[in-house]
């Protein structure tokens, strides 16, 4: 799980120190990244933002599938999302020391805003793009994106839950690798 979270803020191979359970979760959140990528479904999803958005649509996907993701949880996880986000935000805080700068920058935010729960509401999901959007000064017309959520809603559904049962097929496979 550490590995997985913390995987977008390690470079190349600047991991090898680190425990080897958690080069898994950086090496299964690469392959992740990698099927997510050319998988498409989330091709169809990024078509119809492309438009408005270019290159950030698939940033905007992959929070709308957190959306998704947050408010199905229970199809997901026997664990009710708040008690299980408070116990990934503590496991976070008790993993300090091996936490990449940048992680540990967006934690203290994380926590405050509790983004993992708060994912599964339209609000919740318009403070992250109002956050995207001035992080990119403004280009990425992120802020705009909950406009397409709930215009494409149905079909964004649809298309989340098709990949996350193809998803959870996949991670199975790269499990058993590992």
């Amino acid at each position: 799980m550490l590995g997985n979270f913390i995987a977008d803020h390690v470079r190349g191979n600047k991991f090898k120190h680190l425990p080897e359970a958690i080069q898994k979760g950086i090496y299964l959140h690469r392959s992740i990244d990698t099927f997510t990528d050319s998988n498409e479904i989330v091709r169809i999803s990024k078509r119809r933002l492309h438009e408005r958005y270019g290159h950030y649509d698939g940033v905007i996907i992959d929070i709308f599938y957190d959306h998704f993701l947050a408010k199905n949880w229970e199809n997901y996880s026997q664990i009710p999302l708040d008690i299980y986000t408070q116990s990934i935000y503590r496991y976070l805080e008790s993993q300090l020391e091996i936490l990449p700068d940048k992680t540990k920058e967006l934690l203290p935010y994380m926590i405050q805003y509790d983004w993992l729960y708060n994912y599964q509401f339209i609000d919740g999901i318009q403070q992250v793009m109002n956050g995207m959007n001035r992080r990119t000064k403004g280009k990425s017309q992120m802020n705009l994106a909950v406009e397409d959520l709930e215009l494409y809603y149905n079909e964004l559904e649809n298309d989340f839950q098709t990949f996350m049962f193809e998803l959870i097929n996949f991670v199975s496979i790269e499990l058993d690798k590992l």
